[in-house]
């Protein structure tokens, strides 16, 4: 997979990218990123990328001269544009799954308060938000969703059931809670079910304790 994400802060973009898990599948070739500093775009010898509004308002808007060029510059045939932004439909792990299958994303970070329009219009096929507040850039919200993404990529986890069996996962639940050794500290007690070497017992229990959990922290994902 390809992804491209156009920013005024390619710092923000480029050490979370290259770090951990994300970094280790640039590493195996699953993913390549490229990180566009809009800046390069800008107009004049002071490289303008913003100006005020049209009719008025609080704020300043990344004009469409730099975003276009910087577009033409990656976008292909197989791209997908995404915006993040606030106004966008709400991004959750199917949407992760739907993305995942694309073959290159183009990611626009917003600043300021937002952008031309005509940008949206021409070049954006969808716009997504990571929740109901407010950033203070796009950038942050693109590494979240390209996180989400990328761990669903075949290998990049190493045990691809790791994708499977978590929260939002094929159950649609929370995850049951998950123990370690050792099996008691400090007089608290890994529960003896876990314990028992009975997998089938076992499974149970995390089915009813991911149920459990759900309700009682998510019950708006139960039917």
């Amino acid at each position: 997979m390809r992804l491209d994400v156009i920013t005024l802060f390619p710092e923000l973009v480029a050490v979370p990218m290259s770090t951990s898990i994300m970094g280790r599948a640039c590493e195996k070739k699953a993913i390549t990123v490229g990180v566009h500093d809009l800046r390069e775009h800008g107009i004049g010898k002071h490289k303008q990328v913003d100006d005020t509004p049209y009719g008025g308002g609080q704020g300043m808007l990344l004009r469409p001269e730099p975003l276009f060029q910087a577009l033409e510059k990656v976008h292909t045939e197989k791209s997908r544009v995404i915006l993040m932004s606030p106004a966008g439909a709400r991004f959750d792990q199917s949407a992760a799954h739907r993305l995942s299958a694309e073959e290159h994303l183009i990611f626009i970070s917003g600043h300021y308060e937002g952008i031309d329009q005509r940008v949206i219009d021409y070049w954006v096929d969808e716009e997504l938000s990571i929740g109901d507040y407010v950033l203070t850039n796009g950038a942050i919200a693109a590494v979240i969703v390209m996180d989400a993404v990328v761990r669903l990529l075949p290998g990049v986890l190493g045990d691809d059931m790791s994708a499977v069996e978590e929260s939002f996962g094929a159950s649609g639940l929370l995850e049951a809670p998950h123990y370690t050794k050792p099996a008691e500290y400090q007089g608290l007690r890994v529960p003896d079910i876990l314990l028992s070497g009975n997998h089938g017992k076992i499974a149970q229990w995390r089915e009813q304790q991911a149920l459990e959990r759900t309700r009682r922290m998510r019950p708006d994902l139960l039917p």
